[in-house]
C-alpha cells in the first residue's frame, strides 16, 4: 500500500524550475522524431480549436453495442460538438462453406447496421464505417485515428464497455488541465485512461494496491477499456508502428506479461505493439483511482476476441457525482506519481546543476548508505543505455549519472534517472585541461557525497557490471579499494576520509592531473593515497572479480563472487559485448527486458 508521501518534491521543484524548463524542451526535441511535414509544429495547441471524436470499434455483438451507444448517448456534453465515429468490422469468413452458417452472419451484421442507421446522436457527425472484409482489432484500433491537429483527441470505446454520464466532463478537465496548462504539460504523456489500474503487467499480472488518497496517477501501461489518446503521440506510435512491421520486427519485451498474450495471440491484439513503443519511448498515462472498485468506465468483458465466454463487469460504474471525494479535481502534475511498467515509483526531472541539489536527488536515489556515481564523460550514448540495462537487470538503484552530454542527461533525467551535469559545478575560474576540470567536478562530488553520509563506488561508463556487483561492503578492514588500471574505485564514509578529502586535497589532486599524462582519476586518488596511513587502503580484487572483456567468457563462472566486465580503448564495443551477451539494447536503442525488483522500503 502507499500511504506516505514524498516530501522532498515541491522543494526540489522550486530548486530546479529552471532545469525543468530545459527538460521539457530537450524532451520535446528527442522524443518526437517526426519528419516536418507531418509533426503539425507550425501551430501550438489552442484550447479553441479544441475537438473531441469518439470511436467506437464494434463486431458483430448487438447487444453490448446498444448498452455501450445509449450510455455515450446519457453522457452530459453540456453546448460542446462531440462527433461518434462507429467503426463496425466485416464477419469473418467461416473456414466451413455451411451455408446457413454464413448466412447467419450476413444477418447479424445487417441487425447492426440498421439498428445503427437508427441510432439518432444529436451532439454531432455520426459516421458509420462499415468494413468490407475482417481486419481484427489489432487493425481497428490501429487505423481508426490519424490525428489532423494538435487540437484533436480521440476517445476510443470497445463496444462491450458502458461509460459513465460523467466521463466526458472528466476527460475534458483532464485536457484542459494536462494538456492545454502549460505548467502542467509534459510531452512524456500520451493520454489518459479511464479504466481503474488493475495489474503490474511487468510482475505476471499482479493486483495493484494504492491508497485511498491517491485519486490520479502516471502509470505507463496503456488502458483499453476507455482510452483517451493525445494528437502528437499517437502519431509517432503509427509511424514507428508502420516501420517495424514494414521490417518484420515483433514488439517482443521480456518480463512482460503482454509478451506472453502476443505469443498466444499474435495479430488479433495490438496493445503490444503499442507497450513496446511507450516503453522505447518512456512515455506515461493517466490513471484514475477512485477506490471501491470504482470507474468512470467499465467493461462488460463480454465474449470476443479477449475472452472465450462472458466474465462480466470488471468494475462499479460511477453514475453520479461520488460524495466522499471530488472528482473533477486535478492536482498539479508536481504532485502526481508516476510508476513504471513495475509499478515501481519514477522521479522525472531529477538533474542537478548545483551541489546544493544533490541532497534532495539522493533522498530518491537509494535507501542504504552507499551511492554509484558514473562518469558518462567519452562514453557513446548507446553504451551508456547499455549500461543502465544491466543496473536494471541486476537490480542496482543508488547510482547518479554524471556527464556533460545535455540532451542525453535531459532524456535520461525525463524517464526518471538522477544525473548530474558536471559543467554547471565548474566555477568560471577553473582552468587547465578537460581532464583537470573533471577532476575538480569528481572531486567536489566525492566530498559532498561524504559530507552527507554515503559510501561512495565511482565507476565509468566502460564498464558493466554482470551480477550483483557494486555492494554495500560491511567489512570494516580498507576505507579505499580500488586498482590502478580500471577506472573503478570504493570510498567509504569514515571520519578520516571526510578530514582528508577537503579543499587543499582537491587542489592538490587538480594540480597533480595538469601534468599527469595516461593517469586515471582512480589513478590519481590512488597515488595521493599511497602515503597517507590514515586510511586503511586495499585492492578491489579483494572484494569484487574485474574481467576484462577481451578474455570475459559467457560460460565462465566467477564461483558467486560479484563481477564487473571492463574495456578500453575497444572498437566497436557493441559488437564485442553481442559476442558475450552483454548488449542488452533493441532496435529502439532501448532494454530488451522489463525487469522487476523488489520493493525497497524508505528508511
Amino acid at each position: 500500500m502507499h500511504s506516505k508521501r514524498r516530501p522532498f518534491v515541491p522543494f526540489f521543484l522550486l530548486l530546479s524550475f529552471i532545469s525543468f524548463a530545459a527538460i521539457l524542451i530537450y524532451s520535446c526535441h528527442y522524443s518526437s522524431p517526426l519528419p516536418p511535414s507531418l509533426s503539425n509544429t507550425n501551430s501550438s495547441p489552442n484550447p479553441s480549436k479544441f475537438k473531441f471524436v469518439i470511436k467506437v470499434l464494434a463486431y458483430n455483438r448487438l447487444a453490448p453495442l446498444k448498452r455501450c451507444l445509449h450510455s455515450l448517448s446519457r453522457a452530459q456534453y453540456g453546448s460542446d460538438r462531440i462527433d461518434l465515429h462507429i467503426h463496425v468490422d466485416h464477419f469473418k469468413q467461416p473456414e466451413s462453406k455451411n451455408r446457413s452458417l454464413i448466412q447467419e452472419k450476413i444477418d447479424s451484421d445487417h441487425r447492426i447496421l440498421e439498428f445503427l442507421d437508427g441510432f439518432g446522436w444529436r451532439n454531432g457527425e455520426k459516421q458509420i464505417m462499415y468494413k468490407s472484409e475482417n481486419r481484427g482489432l489489432q487493425a481497428q484500433w490501429i487505423e481508426a485515428w490519424w490525428p489532423q491537429s494538435n487540437d484533436e483527441f480521440v476517445f476510443v470505446v470497445e463496444d462491450d464497455l458502458e461509460l459513465s454520464p460523467l466521463f466526458y466532463q472528466f476527460l475534458k478537465k483532464g485536457i484542459m488541465t494536462y494538456y492545454y496548462d502549460k505548467s502542467n504539460y509534459d510531452p512524456s504523456i500520451f493520454g489518459i485512461t479511464l479504466q481503474r489500474p488493475r495489474f503490474v503487467a511487468g510482475k505476471h499480472g499482479n493486483k495493484i494496491e494504492l491508497d485511498s488518497d491517491t485519486r490520479l496517477i502516471l502509470y505507463q501501461m496503456v488502458g483499453t477499456w476507455g482510452q483517451l489518446l493525445f494528437p502528437k503521440p499517437w502519431k509517432e506510435f503509427r509511424l514507428w508502428y508502420n516501420d517495424h512491421k514494414a521490417k518484420d520486427i515483433k514488439p517482443l519485451l521480456q518480463g512482460m506479461v503482454t509478451t506472453g498474450w502476443y505469443k498466444k495471440m499474435g495479430e488479433r491484439i495490438w496493445t503490444p505493439w503499442f507497450i513496446k513503443f511507450i516503453h522505447s519511448r518512456g512515455y506515461f498515462n493517466i490513471y484514475t483511482n477512485f477506490g471501491r472498485e470504482r470507474a468512470l468506465s467499465v467493461s462488460h468483458r463480454d465474449a470476443g476476441v479477449n475472452y472465450g465466454k462472458n466474465a462480466g463487469p470488471d468494475s462499479d460504474l460511477v453514475m453520479k457525482k461520488p460524495i466522499d471525494f471530488e472528482l473533477f479535481e486535478m492536482k498539479p502534475l508536481g504532485k502526481l506519481w508516476w510508476y513504471n511498467f513495475c509499478f515501481k515509483e519514477v522521479f522525472p526531472g531529477r538533474i542537478v546543476n548545483r551541489l546544493n541539489q544533490l541532497e534532495n536527488v539522493l533522498k530518491a536515489v537509494q535507501n542504504d548508505k552507499t551511492v554509484t556515481l558514473v562518469s558518462l564523460y567519452g562514453t557513446q550514448e548507446s553504451v551508456v543505455r547499455n549500461l543502465i540495462c544491466h543496473f536494471e537487470k541486476i537490480g542496482l538503484q543508488n547510482y547518479v549519472l554524471l556527464g556533460d552530454d545535455l540532451e542525453l542527461l535531459h532524456d535520461l533525467a525525463r524517464r526518471g534517472h538522477p544525473v548530474i551535469y558536471g559543467n554547471n559545478l565548474l566555477a568560471e575560474e577553473i582552468g587547465g585541461t578537460d581532464f583537470t576540470k573533471l577532476t575538480v567536478v569528481k572531486g567536489n562530488l566525492i566530498r559532498k557525497f561524504l559530507e552527507l553520509g554515503y559510501n561512495i563506488w565511482l565507476m565509468d561508463g566502460n564498464m558493466v557490471p554482470v551480477t550483483n556487483a557494486l555492494p554495500e561492503l560491511f567489512d570494516q578492514s580498507f576505507d579505499f579499494l580500488a586498482r590502478d588500471d580500471v577506472e573503478l574505485m570504493f570510498l567509504r564514509n569514515s571520519l578520516n576520509a571526510r578530514k582528508i578529502w577537503n579543499d587543499n586535497f582537491i587542489s592538490n589532486l587538480a594540480g597533480k592531473s595538469k601534468y599527469s599524462e595516461k593517469v586515471s582519476f582512480v589513478g590519481l586518488i590512488s597515488k595521493a593515497l599511497e602515503k597517507d596511513s590514515h586510511l586503511k587502503v586495499g585492492t578491489l580484487d579483494e572484494s569484487i572479480v574485474l574481467v576484462s572483456l577481451s578474455t570475459y567468457n559467457k560460460d565462465s563462472t566467477v564461483n558467486g563472487r560479484d563481477s564487473v566486465v571492463y574495456w578500453s580503448g575497444l572498437s566497436p564495443v557493441e559488437r564485442e559485448l553481442r559476442k558475450v551477451d552483454l548488449w542488452l539494447l533493441d532496435e529502439d536503442s532501448s532494454c530488451n527486458a522489463v525487469v522487476c525488483q523488489p520493493q525497497l522500503k524508505p528508511s
